[in-house]
């Protein structure tokens, strides 16, 4: 409480009587803090003090549930909701009070380097990678190029020469803020000179020209897990453009496109694999080899078979890109109609077709037979 006992009056240190209303506070805080703003007192840490006593004063006495906190109990009421500690930061203040100064002092110090902003988070970038089928069910590592802004080496993104600093910016004094009046409002926009930064590079860094970026090629690597489909979306925190004003760097988004397969057509987690087989293993049953992404696998196809009989082999398809297992693969049979036969094939299934009585075209000549008839004189005309 000794503690307590050694702070001025917030009444006192305002300059206004105990029955104030809110708008005389509020008035005479933007007075005491216009008189003894750091900017334009530069090393007077008294004037500095004054201005961080009347800040904390303004936090009590213009809220009113503080206030009447304060005017009964005094600072020991007001501990720990603000007015107890006081402000140790000037930044705290502009924080804190930025908003209402605005006119005054556009919300923060002038002559700082990048005043008129916050620290803001970098750009994010985009790309993407192509990956195969088989790559894509693995898992894979690629080394990619992403073509990115830096920092500038020579003036480390100041933007200015070696040996200078930015300075103020003339136009809004600093503020990054300038304030217009049209009728009877007044709008504050962002200064058009300096677009916002409160400083102007003067003497401009040859190697970035002021920008204090360059563009440079950084090469990453990209952990691609397995399971990914097209349209999905890889994200590499922090490895897009380094933030304004020491800000957090952006991320980098990169697109997943997968290759299509000769043999397998996907959906989801699920493969589908076309296999021909012959009208005899159809019709007969067979034990056939199939092709499934690890290489081959064994398939009982059954006697009566008909084509486009789907076959399901369980956990044989794609994993699923969030560890919730694995996909089947669908084997679709086709009987294969051959489009020549030899003679011996042809006069099975004829005999075959009279077995079952079954209505088929008549042996057609081929051209080399016909041809061959022709040149024997074999060939009637009809």
């Amino acid at each position: 409480m000794a503690v307590m006992a050694t702070k001025r009056d917030y009444y006192e240190v305002l300059g206004v009587a105990k029955e104030a209303g809110g708008d005389e506070i509020k008035k005479a805080y933007r007075k005491e803090a216009l008189a003894n703003h750091p900017d334009r007192n530069p090393g007077d840490g008294e004037a500095e003090q004054r201005f961080k006593d009347a800040a904390e004063a303004f936090e009590i006495l213009g809220d009113e549930q503080k206030r009447a906190r304060y005017d009964r109990y005094g600072h020991a009421g007001v501990q720990g909701l603000g007015g107890g500690a006081g402000f140790t930061d000037i930044n705290d203040i502009f924080d804190s009070f930025g908003d209402m100064l605005g006119g005054i002092f556009g919300g923060a110090r002038t002559g700082q380097p990048g005043a008129g902003r916050r620290p803001a988070r970098g750009r994010s970038l985009r790309t993407g990678i192509t990956v195969t089928l088989l790559e894509a069910a693995r898992g894979c590592t690629r080394e990619l190029d992403v073509r990115r802004h830096e920092n500038c080496d020579t003036c480390g993104g100041s933007g200015a020469k070696a040996g200078s600093i930015a300075q103020p910016c003339d136009y809004c004094d600093g503020r990054g803020q300038v304030v217009q009046s049209q009728g009877f409002f007044r709008i504050q926009t962002t200064c058009p000179a300096c677009s916002g930064d409160g400083v102007v590079v003067r003497d401009k860094c040859e190697n970035c020209g002021g920008s204090g970026r360059e563009s440079k090629t950084a090469q990453l690597e990209v952990k691609v897990p397995p399971g990914v489909d097209n349209d999905m979306q890889l994200c590499l925190r922090g490895e897009g453009e380094p933030g304004a004003l020491g800000g957090p760097r952006g991320d980098l988004y990169v697109d997943i496109h997968v290759k299509e397969h000769s043999l397998f057509q996907r959906d989801g987690n699920t493969l589908t694999c076309l296999v021909p087989i012959t009208y005899t293993q159809a019709a007969l049953g067979a034990e056939i080899e199939v092709p499934i992404l690890t290489g081959r696998h064994d398939l009982k196809v059954p006697a009566g078979t008909q084509t486009g009989t789907e076959f399901r082999l369980r956990g044989l398809g794609m994993p699923d890109p969030h560890g919730r297992g694995t996909g089947d693969m669908l084997v679709e049979v086709q009987v294969d109609v051959p489009k020549k036969l030899t003679e011996r094939q042809e006069e099975l299934l004829r005999e075959l077709a009279e077995l079952e009585e079954a209505h088929v075209s008549p042996h057609r000549k081929s051209f080399f037979e016909t041809l061959k008839d022709y040149f024997t004189g074999e060939d009637e005309e009809t």
